[in-house]
């Protein structure tokens, strides 16, 4: 390929990357830090008008720019590792950029596969409600299993934009030897996503505690390929 075309399609994709990520970050801090607290303040038929007419327009915004975000990132990935060379990937910046592409790509399948499903079982039943109908029992659990995912995202968000900063601006030594890094990060990460998925919010129930916990995940995080790279 022209190089001067991967530089140009490289530019282009990092300013889609760049703008449709800070709107799906932007977007689960809004849920996570604003519309949360502000549905646990109103009363139930005013909660059911919001998640009918309010959520479904955030919603889509919020899964359209996780799904482009992700695009965007795997093509940067393959275009910059054609560029020059895919060992860039066993530097510095590589581990950087994988690690916060690890923890994007999860928070991608997040919304795809638990949060949207779960959040499209609400919806129907706040939209049920305001048409007369009886209550789905099943809303409940829905909403509980889409929030844990989401606030897993929001603490996952710590670390992931760390290490994309990181990637450029923050340089270590390798070892030469990437297993027990890449083993402790997988551990954590599966750990952490594993009780996203049939977990509990534990400390990540309120916002102080889901902001607290992403800065505990980002340090701990840091810390493995600091001192494991």
């Amino acid at each position: 390929m022209n190089p001067v075309v991967v530089d140009y399609s490289l530019m282009v994709l990092r300013w889609i990357h760049f703008f449709v990520g800070v709107t799906w970050i932007g977007l689960l801090y809004y849920f996570n830090f604003i519309q949360g607290a502000f549905f646990a303040e109103i009363d139930g038929p005013t909660k059911n008008i919001a998640i009918s007419k309010l959520v479904p327009r955030a919603l889509l915004y919020f899964r359209m720019a996780a799904l482009y975000t992700f695009l965007a990132g795997v093509l940067i990935l393959g275009l910059k590792g054609h560029q020059a060379g895919f060992g860039i990937y066993s530097t510095s910046w590589g581990v950087s950029i994988l690690v916060g592409s690890l923890l994007g790509t999860i928070m991608f399948l997040n919304v795809w596969l638990i949060i949207w499903p779960n959040q499209k079982i609400v919806i129907a039943n706040a939209n049920q409600i305001l048409a007369g109908g009886a209550p789905n029992p099943a809303a409940a659990a829905a909403g509980a299993r889409a929030l844990l995912a989401s606030r897993t995202n929001t603490m996952f968000s710590g670390p992931m934009l760390l290490f994309m900063g990181m990637a450029s601006h923050f340089s270590f030594s390798l070892s030469g030897n990437s297993t027990p890094l890449w083993a402790a990060v997988l551990v954590v990460v599966g750990a952490l996503e594993l009780n996203a998925i049939k977990g509990k919010l534990g400390p990540m129930t309120t916002v102080r505690g889901v902001i607290h916990c992403a800065f505990a995940l980002a340090i701990v995080l840091f810390a493995v390929v600091k001192f494991l790279a």
